[in-house]
């Protein structure tokens, strides 16, 4: 029986770096490009479906802080006035009562404010209690997903 020798790839040198270099091929399989493009996929994916709920969560909590800050401000309305305020206008216009518009004094606000979805605010007075609401994401109101603050 005859042995076989093991096959050795041929070498030549490489003309401009005088290394020697194999015919030999190197470099990446079309199957290991579409694997690391498959996952770099995947991976951006999850990465742009947890910036989507960032960017939720952000602008619930942006509405929640204009909320809080409209009841300061309704607060001051009421210690100045001695009354709560018709509508959110007469933090910036002043009361519609012109008996009480000669106790106005300045602004509160410079605009009425939205949310952070750019849609109005629901405000409602109910005897000495108000609350102040946003439509939340779906910009409907009375419904589910809807910021409230409520004050007295």
């Amino acid at each position: 029986m005859r042995s076989r020798k093991p096959r050795l790839h041929r070498s030549t040198i490489c003309p401009r770096s005088g290394s020697l270099s194999r015919d030999r091929r190197s470099g990446f399989t079309l199957l290991e490009l579409l694997l690391v493009l498959a996952i770099l996929v995947v991976i951006g994916g999850i990465v742009t479906v947890n910036i989507g709920g960032a960017s939720t969560e952000a602008k619930v909590n942006a509405t929640k802080t204009q909320l809080n800050g409209l009841k300061n401000n309704i607060q001051m309305y009421q210690i100045r006035m001695n009354t709560l305020p018709e509508t959110l206008e007469a933090l910036r216009d002043g009361p519609s009562d012109a008996a009480k518009k000669a106790k106005w004094v300045a602004p509160i606000i410079t605009e009425v404010p939205t949310d952070a979805w750019e849609n109005s605010l629901v405000y409602t007075v109910n005897g000495n209690t108000y609350e102040i609401r946003s439509g939340g994401i779906d910009g409907q109101a009375n419904t589910d997903d809807d910021i409230i603050v409520e004050g007295s």
